[in-house]
């Protein structure tokens, strides 16, 4: 028996010697990614004790007054609560509407060029909109937008039609706003389902042709399947985050005019703890956000692991 129980740990030594040897390089390259998340998303999860604090700056955390829900029912009874949720999510669901397919169906189209150089021209330029800030983003379309000078409304009054002041308008901001968000990082995202084409094994358009299939019929059994499980990750993910809108250029495009249907979450976290320093009450809403997110996801993957093979856990 002792014997055999060393065997065991020489050979489970001798296994994680050959696997590390295999791995190392990739785990070194994988340590900078680890170390992000734990330093940057792991190590913050401390700061969720001050929503349950009376959190006093000069105090510190662990002196501040417990006071358990008190900031959680305060939101729940705030009259903004229901505007608040029903902005976010509509704004969440509608990008996630319009925003998710939109680079499936652009790397269907780029699948189907044959001519390389026309290929890699419109990836190129549906990739570099990813790299332009907010900042320039939202300012590009104040001006293309704007109701005196912008090249929308020239064209606009050109065939006849009156000025629009698009970004005073409560009605065109979720349009705006999805729209914009689509230009931006439709080229970039499409890179994962372009990744996953590549992943299909060429015979199985050779015997689809062989069997008579022609290139719809090629689409809908034979690229869509095999696309289908990053489809479904990607989705998983996509529906966890339908809260999680970012912060950054709905602040930049928000203004007065517009706050009935702009004004969600994560601005109104930054107006009540940065604007107001009211801690608290602003931790325990961003923490409310991603407590819905965590419901999301979980029964997003959940009803992906009853309905087909792919899940995340």
């Amino acid at each position: 028996m002792e014997i055999d129980s060393r065997l065991h740990l020489a050979g489970g030594k001798q296994s994680f010697g050959r696997k590390w040897g295999r791995s190392k390089y990739l785990l070194l390259l994988f340590l900078p990614t680890l170390v992000y998340y734990i330093m940057f998303k792991y190590v913050p999860m401390f700061g969720v004790l001050v929503s349950f604090k009376d959190y006093n700056l000069f105090k510190g955390v662990w002196e501040s007054d417990w006071v358990g829900f008190k900031y959680y029912r305060m939101f729940f009874e705030s009259p903004d609560f229901f505007k608040l949720l029903r902005n976010t999510f509509v704004l969440g669901v509608y990008r996630l509407l319009f925003g998710f397919p939109a680079p499936i169906v652009l790397a269907l189209l780029l699948n189907e060029v044959r001519h390389m150089a026309v290929k890699r021209f419109v990836q190129t330029v549906s990739y570099l909109p990813h790299f332009i800030s907010n900042v320039v983003v939202v300012s590009m379309m104040v001006l293309f937008l704007s109701p005196s000078s912008g090249i929308v409304n020239r064209v606009m009054e050109w065939i006849g039609m009156e000025p629009v002041n698009f970004m005073a308008r409560e009605d065109m901001f979720r349009d705006i706003y999805v729209l914009s968000d689509i230009w931006q990082h439709v080229g970039w995202e499409t890179i994962i389902y372009l990744a996953a084409l590549t992943a299909i094994d060429p015979q199985l358009y050779e015997a689809a042709k062989i069997d008579g299939a022609g290139r719809w019929k090629q689409l809908l059994h034979v690229t869509l399947p095999g696309m289908l499980p990053a489809i479904i990750i990607l989705l998983i993910l996509n529906v966890g985050s339908v809260l999680e809108i970012g912060f950054e250029k709905v602040f930049l495009m928000l203004n007065p005019a517009i706050y009935g249907t702009a004004d969600i979450l994560s601005t109104y976290v930054y107006r009540t703890g940065i604007g107001k320093g009211n801690y608290s009450y602003a931790t325990a809403i961003d923490l409310f956000t991603s407590v819905v997110n965590l419901i999301f996801i979980v029964a997003a993957n959940w009803i992906s692991r009853k309905t087909s093979e792919t899940s995340l856990w």
